[in-house]
């Protein structure tokens, strides 16, 4: 007896030990301050540009918000009780205020506590239409723009499951997808099931990444087919007219000129492999009566597909209306079958159809590569653009719509990481049926907005664009102190722009400005949100890992810190791996050091408040040139560059080299845990949400293409998990429970630790309920940052 109660004391001293029963923690004041501030205003501007809305952001949600009763089915996870997404954001205000004027005011008549989302303006501007959810519906709402008095205009409940956008018909009426008047009771769970769970394959090959929430089982079918089922309502002042019948609408679009509808219903058989958007659909064009035209494609389950990131669907995809004509819809049709190593001249081929829809379809254009969007101008103008994922490539050709088939211009032809060469994205303007179109000017000529990427840093500018050679010529840039850029165009020929500036202390505000003139008048002076920042030093880094690579990182440093007086920091750095083709893409600066150093949840820059030295953003590129693969030595190029960073912070007299900490979120924790298995450089590390064990994503992961039996080794390599018995640095491995990015499931996490455990290593692993691959509870990510601040000073400070 005597030894069985010894036996069950050392058993029950290990299982408190192991297993820390906490309940939710808060970090130190500093750190609670940052996490606490709120968020600033989102901002609106009308297409006139007199008018914009001010809108204050919801806080985060608590941990009671997030555990309501949440389904997650076929790749969505909704709330039941208001037929709407759960674990959404929501504005909480909005304020209206002139531009032109000093007048503000506050859009009233709202129910307290109201949680906003989906604002959009009337045609005319004279008002503005919005949704507002509590506990158990989603209503639509609008404001008097000149009274800011807000009404709710029915009482119909709204269905935002998959399609939430509200379109304005005219100045009184809006199309929305709502609840079934039908709808009934939700289907009731089985006490017990009925039979197994089959699913069979008969030698197709269908090769899936690792999605998650899928439907697993016929009740998952059930709750599919009631949640997600709508039914279309034009809701007037005061009237209602139901469109159609109840279906599962994934689109539900008027023409232009609001003569027709472009409707897409999914119906079964559905899948437990892939999500919503590849179950059977029908895609139709309606009368805006409801009366049916034609069908315009009817596709099968969609789950086998070629391999490869370029792959894509052999059915018709991607139907939309051109935004420049009054009821013309285009589609795409792939020519090499949606399989991208077939050697064809032309992967894709784009096709319109126009009212009354009782002719055949005409071929537009065709693309070399993968169909990535098109940009309509007018009738003699229009912009596609398509793109190579595995050659990371973009190209943008000019089209004319009225000469189908006729040769293309080439305006863009460059490398999706050529930040330097990217001449940024068109300036759009609506059109008499308030869709947005290319601005063209009498010169022919484009406006374009871009990043502005240079050696020195982001620097954005406004250039006018020549659709004749493609030159450019900068109308305006930003300049130090400041970091600019425009938000709003209002006159694209008069060159009056809406900008947001900031700096290093002094948060995005907006400014009206004439570019041609000069001037500007500010319109926002949104305070400091965390003055607690005042005063950290910031600069971004510089320097070369041993193969000649130029990388960068962003530092801050603590205010007043001195190197000289206050000797070394400890170090932490936060980095995510990305995947070159071209080392000289790789090798661009990336960032800006003027920009306003906001802190937000899953920052690493709280720690500058603790004494540490803060590498933000540092550069861990893996490249593959030509026919090389990048991941085919990435352990390799994922050691330069952590080297190279630990050379260049300690080599500053900032960094204490026996006090470095690493850390990522998502591909970021894979980097962490790698480094820690394969070099001795730091002492401690923080992994967030990531995935160990690539035989778990065998069909590819990231940028990696080939399947785990076309390369093994290369699986095996990259996998921190090979190496668990070689984790001996404390790592920290926090992920959320409810993980529903692809790849990052739980199981990763408890594996890797098991693993760690299991081989003498030190690990800590922290499971926060009910959250998802990013973090949303207050009580979560107060928690989340004090595991992170108590496992950095125990080891680091």
């Amino acid at each position: 007896m005597r030894k069985l109660v010894l036996t069950l004391s050392l058993f029950i001293s290990f299982r408190a030990y192991a297993q820390d029963a906490l309940k939710y923690q808060t970090p130190p004041q500093s750190i609670m301050e940052l996490a606490m501030a709120q968020p600033l205003p989102a901002v609106s501007f009308s297409g006139k540009g007199d008018q914009m809305l001010i809108m204050e952001r919801s806080a985060y949600p608590t941990i009671e918000e997030l555990s309501l009763p949440e389904y997650r089915l076929a790749g969505e996870r909704i709330n039941p009780a208001n037929f709407g997404h759960s674990r959404g954001n929501y504005l909480t205000s909005i304020r209206i205020k002139e531009v032109n004027g000093k007048k503000e005011y506050m859009v009233t008549g709202l129910p307290a506590n109201a949680r906003i989302s989906n604002v959009t303006w009337s045609p005319l501007q004279k008002s503005i239409a919005f949704t507002v959810s509590d506990d158990n519906s989603i209503t639509l709402w609008r404001a008097d723009v000149v009274s800011g008095v807000a009404k709710q205009v029915s009482n119909r409940r709204l269905n935002t499951t998959l399609h939430d956008d509200l379109v304005w018909l005219d100045e009184e009426r809006i199309f929305v997808l709502a609840v079934p008047s039908s709808v009934g009771k939700a289907p009731e769970k089985p006490l017990a099931p009925e039979g197994p769970t089959v699913q069979q394959t008969s030698g197709m090959a269908a090769p899936a990444a690792t999605f998650q929430d899928m439907l697993k089982n016929p009740y998952d079918e059930q709750l599919f087919d009631y949640y997600f089922r709508s039914e279309p309502v034009i809701i007037g002042n005061g009237t209602e007219q139901v469109i159609g019948k109840p279906g599962i609408y994934t689109t539900a679009s008027p023409s232009p000129d609001k003569q027709y509808l472009l409707v897409e219903t999914l119906h079964r058989p559905y899948s437990y492999l892939v999500g919503s958007s590849r179950f059977p659909a029908e895609t139709e064009v309606w009368k805006i009566n409801g009366e049916k035209v034609k069908t315009l494609s009817s596709r099968p389950l969609d789950e086998a597909r070629p391999k490869g990131f370029d792959a894509t669907s052999n059915y018709p995809r991607a139907f939309a209306w051109r935004n420049d004509a009054p009821a013309t819809i285009y589609w795409v049709q792939a020519l090499d079958g949606g399989d991208p190593k077939k050697e064809v001249p032309f992967r894709d081929v784009i096709n319109v159809q126009e009212a009354p829809f009782n002719g055949a379809p005409v071929e537009l254009a065709k693309t070399v590569d993968r169909f990535s969007g098109i940009a309509w101008g007018n009738s003699q103008t229009a912009l596609v653009m398509y793109s190579n994922d595995t050659k990371q490539k973009v190209v943008v050709q000019r089209i004319d719509p009225s000469h189908p088939g006729q040769a293309p211009l080439t305006v863009i032809d460059r490398s999706e990481n050529d930040r330097y060469n990217d001449p940024g994205e068109p300036v759009m303007t609506k059109n008499e049926y308030n869709r947005p179109v290319l601005y063209i000017s009498t010169a022919n000529e484009l406006l374009m907005k871009a990043p502005g990427a240079s050696p020195e840093g982001d620097r954005p500018f406004l250039a006018s664009f020549s659709l004749k050679d493609g030159k450019q010529h900068i109308l305006w840039r930003s300049q130090a102190p400041y970091y600019e850029e425009v938000s709003n165009v209002i006159d694209p020929a008069k060159l009056m722009v809406v900008t947001t500036r900031e700096s290093v202390t002094a948060p995005a505000n907006y400014y009206l400005q004439n570019l041609r003139k000069k001037t500007a008048v500010a319109l926002t002076a949104f305070p400091h949100p965390q003055p607690l920042l005042l005063g950290v030093q910031k600069q971004q880094l510089k320097y070369k890992r041993k193969d000649g690579v130029d990388l960068t990182a962003m530092l801050y440093l603590p205010k007043g810190y001195d190197p000289a007086k206050d000797g070394r920091l400890p170090v932490l750095m936060w980095a995510y791996p990305r995947e070159y083709k071209s080392a000289s893409d790789a090798a661009q600066v990336r960032g800006s050091a003027y920009k306003f150093t906001r802190v937000t949840y899953g920052s690493p820059i709280f720690w500058v408040t603790r004494g540490f030295a803060v590498m933000d953003a540092t550069e861990m590129p893996i490249i593959g040139e030509g026919d090389k693969e990048p991941n085919d030595t990435y352990l390799e190029q994922l050691v330069m560059n952590a080297e190279a960073a630990v050379d260049k912070i300690a080599g500053m007299g900032i960094g204490d080299k026996d006090r470095i900490a690493v850390g990522g979120h998502s591909y970021g924790a894979f980097m962490t845990s790698n480094l820690l298995a394969h070099t001795n450089l730091f002492k401690a590390g923080i992994a967030r949400s990531g995935a160990y064990n690539r035989t778990l994503t065998p069909f590819g992961f990231q940028n990696e293409q080939r399947t785990y039996w076309q390369v093994p080794d290369v699986y095996y390599k990259m996998s921190p998990f090979s190496y668990a018995d070689k984790l001996k640095t404390p790592l920290l491995m926090i992920h959320g429970e409810a993980d529903n990015n692809s790849g990052t499931f739980p199981i990763q996490s408890e594996r890797l630790y098991n693993a760690i455990k299991g081989n003498g290593g030190t690990a800590r692993l922290v499971f926060l309920p009910q959250e998802s691959h990013g973090y949303a509870a207050k009580e979560s990510i107060l928690h989340m940052l004090w595991e992170m601040d108590e496992w950095l000073m125990k080891y680091c400070k």
